[in-house]
């Protein structure tokens, strides 16, 4: 009961102070917003050289090659989203935490929220953030921020091995948008959508427009999911 934690707080110490407990909750999760930016940058940088290598293999007509790094790319470009949705919901704890130094400010206590607690059983469950989360969650608990966190949140992770098996539609759309077509050898599932050998340098010209549409739409696609 609250009357219990009044006692424990006189009993062994002094209460914590609301505004600076909610200033360090926000300098923690600025450090975890900085910690995946660096992972998103190295990411990146990884997708960028496993490009490179695609296309490489592309030119030489080595489907298989082409295949295991398209599929890492598939996975890259998912860890990104992931890491993405973990920041949006840290800037959501952060934008609460303000809301919270005002509560302070007024009634002198903090105040429950629903919607840190949404997003903090979000962070929980994502390896990146999981460590940090599950520390700042015990404490906002303590403060009454949050209430219990749900055990199915503590549990493991079972949705890596969904990341890791990449679809393989997901691969073929990667290998058609990074060498419009050009590898000799086309995977099965989109063997109808690249261009076809002809004789013709007319037809030829007018299918790799078209391609080259379809990369500028896909490529236009991925920005506006990344944004």
């Amino acid at each position: 009961s609250l009357l219990q934690e009044i006692c424990k707080m006189g009993l062994f110490g002094k209460a914590p102070d609301p505004k600076e407990q909610v200033q360090e909750w926000g300098k923690k999760i600025r450090k975890e917003g900085n910690n995946l930016d660096r992972q998103i940058n190295a990411i990146k940088r990884e997708e960028m050289k496993v490009t490179k290598s695609l296309k490489e293999a592309a030119k030489k007509g080595d489907k298989d090659v082409c295949h295991i790094l398209a599929k890492e790319i598939v996975n890259s470009r998912k860890a990104v989203t992931r890491l993405y949705t973990a920041k949006a919901n840290l800037n959501s704890v952060q934008l609460q935490m303000k809301g919270q130094l005002a509560t302070v400010k007024i009634a002198g206590a903090l105040s429950s929220s629903a919607e840190v607690m949404k997003s903090m059983n979000a962070l929980v469950k994502l390896p990146e953030t999981q460590k940090a989360m599950m520390e700042l969650s015990r404490e906002m608990m303590k403060a009454g921020v949050i209430e219990e966190m749900l055990e199915d949140t503590m549990e493991g992770l079972d949705g890596e091995e969904d990341m890791e098996e990449a679809a393989q539609e997901e691969v073929d759309k990667i290998i058609l948008e990074l060498t419009t077509g050009k590898l000799g050898e086309a995977p099965a599932a989109v063997k109808d959508t690249l261009p076809a050998p002809v004789a013709s340098t007319t037809k030829a010209t007018e299918e790799s427009e078209e391609s080259e549409g379809e990369l500028e739409e896909m490529q236009n696609r991925l920005e506006a999911l990344r944004s």
